[in-house]
C-alpha cells in the first residue's frame, strides 16, 4: 500500500476508477486521489519529499496546528478543514479532527490523524456509483466537502427532531425535558456552528483570492453557499431550542411562584393562630381560661376564629385567587 496509504483511486476520463497500490505508482487515469494516515511516519517522509507539491503546501500538510485555513500557491490549493471523527463501532462522535487537503490539477491529497466521517462517505459514494465521478480537482473537492456537509446536515436533522420531540411532549402536558438533555443539544449545536463558521471563512477567503485557479472558482462559490445554507439550518434549530428553553423556564418560574404563593397564604392563615396558642402557652399567673373546665376548647375556637378572620380579610383585600 505504500507509506500510510489508507486508500487511493485513479479516475479515468470515462468515469471509471481503479485502486492505487502505491503512492508513487504510475497514474492510471487523468486524476488521482490519495487518502493518507498522518500518524504513519512514512507518510510524513513521503509528503516532505513529494515533487508534486510546493513547499508551502507541504508545510501546511505537515504543520502541527489544526485551525481551519487555506492558501493558494500557483495552480495548487491547500486547506485545513474540520470534520467529525468516527470510531470503529460508532459512526457519529462529537470529537473534531483536522482534514488536510492538497489540490493540484492532477492530484488531490487528503490526510488525517484519526478516522474521519467525510472520507468514508465520499469513498462509499464513489464505490456505489450513481453519478458520483471525478474528472478533476473541482469535482474532487465538491465530492469531499459535499460529504462533510451531508454528514453535518444529517446531524442537524437528528438534533432538530430531538428538539421537536421534546417540545411536543412539553406542550402535550407531559414531563418537561431534562435540563441535561437540552444542555447536550445546545453544546452540540454550538460546536457545529463554530465548525461551519470556520469552514465558511475558509471558502470565502478562497473565493476572494485573486490567485485561485479559475477551474476551482465555481466549486468554491457553490460550496460557500452550501455551507451557508447548512449553517442557517443550525441557527434555526438553535432558535427552536432557545424558545423551548424559554417555555420551560417560564413554566418552572410559574410553579415556583405558585408554591411561594401557597406557602405565603398558609403562613398568613397560621400566624394569628400561632400567636393565640403562644399566648395561652405562657407559664405566667392570671392566664385567661386557666381555671375553667373548657379552657382548651375555647382557646382552640379563638385560634380557629383568628385564622378565619384572617382568611376573610385576605379575600376582601384580593389576595385569595379563585
Amino acid at each position: 500500500m505504500g507509506p500510510g496509504l489508507i486508500w487511493g483511486l485513479d479516475f479515468a476520463g470515462d468515469g471509471s476508477t481503479s485502486p492505487v497500490a502505491r503512492c508513487d505508482s504510475e497514474t492510471g487515469g487523468r486524476f488521482r486521489w490519495l487518502h493518507l494516515n498522518l500518524a504513519d511516519h512514512g507518510t510524513r517522509q513521503w509528503i516532505a519529499t513529494a515533487d508534486q507539491l510546493s513547499p508551502q503546501i507541504r508545510d501546511l500538510l505537515l504543520a502541527p496546528d489544526t485551525h481551519q485555513r487555506a492558501l493558494v500557491d500557483g495552480d495548487s490549493v491547500g486547506c485545513v478543514l474540520h470534520d467529525f471523527e468516527r470510531d470503529f463501532d460508532v459512526a457519529d462522535t462529537d470529537r473534531i479532527g483536522a482534514l488536510r487537503i492538497a489540490l493540484t490539477p492532477a492530484l488531490m491529497l487528503t490526510t488525517r490523524l484519526h478516522p474521519l466521517r467525510s472520507a468514508d462517505i465520499a469513498r462509499s459514494r464513489l464505490e456505489r456509483g450513481g453519478g458520483a465521478t471525478v474528472n478533476g480537482p473541482g469535482q474532487a473537492l465538491d465530492l469531499l466537502v459535499g460529504a462533510m456537509t451531508a454528514n453535518i446536515a444529517e446531524i442537524a436533522r437528528t438534533l432538530s427532531h430531538d428538539v421537536q420531540s421534546a417540545e411536543d411532549a412539553f406542550l402535550d402536558g407531559h414531563h418537561p425535558p431534562e435540563p441535561r438533555d437540552l444542555i447536550r443539544i445546545r453544546r452540540r449545536l454550538a460546536q457545529i456552528h463554530r465548525l461551519l463558521t470556520g469552514m465558511r471563512g475558509v471558502f470565502q477567503r478562497l473565493e476572494e483570492d485573486e490567485e485561485l485557479p479559475e477551474i476551482l472558482l465555481p466549486t468554491v462559490e457553490k460550496l460557500a453557499q452550501r455551507l451557508q445554507a447548512v449553517d442557517a439550518d443550525i441557527l434555526g434549530v438553535q432558535g427552536q431550542l432557545r424558545l423551548l428553553r424559554d417555555e420551560v423556564d417560564i413554566q418552572a418560574a410559574q410553579r415556583t411562584n405558585q408554591n411561594l404563593y401557597i406557602l405565603s397564604i398558609v403562613t398568613a392563615l397560621m400566624l394569628p393562630a400561632t400567636l393565640v396558642t403562644g399566648l395561652f402557652g405562657m407559664n405566667t399567673g392570671g392566664m385567661p381560661l386557666a381555671e375553667g373546665p373548657h379552657g382548651t376548647l375555647l382557646a382552640t375556637l379563638i385560634a380557629g376564629g383568628a385564622a378565619g378572620v384572617t382568611y376573610w380579610l385576605l379575600r376582601q383585600m384580593g389576595f385569595m385567587r379563585r
